[in-house]
């Protein structure tokens, strides 16, 4: 059974921007656009190691919260907006094909255009030195049709972790 409702899976499944909101080491939110790749359980996201504080920002806080806000950034018939609030880990522990074999066929279904990057590896090293970030939702906001104006429907997924 998906553990997130349907429009908000809908969203997770076609975005191709999403924003992750960190804390960082003084328990300050920080913001960063990244590409959002669900596989009905755990949110994926993953970032280059390359000057990469959002890295260090959740190994030392794990809470994390995920939005879906740019109608232009998602392809569904009904436009909506989310915020998932969860718990992130980061696997870092093989940089150059760990994130390969567990993300790249959900980032391939989502943005083909993956494969003109792996096809030139060799020139952008640096950016296929990835780690994975997982995210496992505890809390999720919808905003039917995108209205923020009114209060977003609250889904309590799992008992939160203190």
């Amino acid at each position: 059974m998906p553990l997130l409702p349907e429009p908000i899976e809908a969203l997770l499944e076609t975005a191709l921007v999403s924003e992750l909101t960190v804390l960082d080491s003084r328990d300050r939110p920080v913001t960063h656009p990244l590409i959002p790749l669900y596989d009905g359980e755990l949110i994926y996201l993953t970032s280059s190691v390359l000057f990469s504080k959002k890295l260090e920002h959740i190994k030392g806080n794990s809470r994390v919260s995920l939005s879906i806000s740019d109608p232009n950034a998602v392809q569904v018939e009904r436009f909506a907006r989310a915020t998932i609030q969860g718990d992130a880990t980061v696997d870092d522990s093989d940089l150059h094909s760990g994130w390969e074999e567990r993300v790249l066929p959900l980032w391939r279904k989502k943005e083909p255009v993956i494969d003109m990057f792996l096809g030139k590896r060799v020139a952008l090293p640096l950016f296929f030195e990835r780690a994975i970030i997982e995210m496992r939702p505890r809390r999720a906001f919808l905003w039917e049709d995108g209205r923020t104006d009114r209060p977003p429907q609250v889904f309590e997924l799992v008992e939160a972790v203190r």
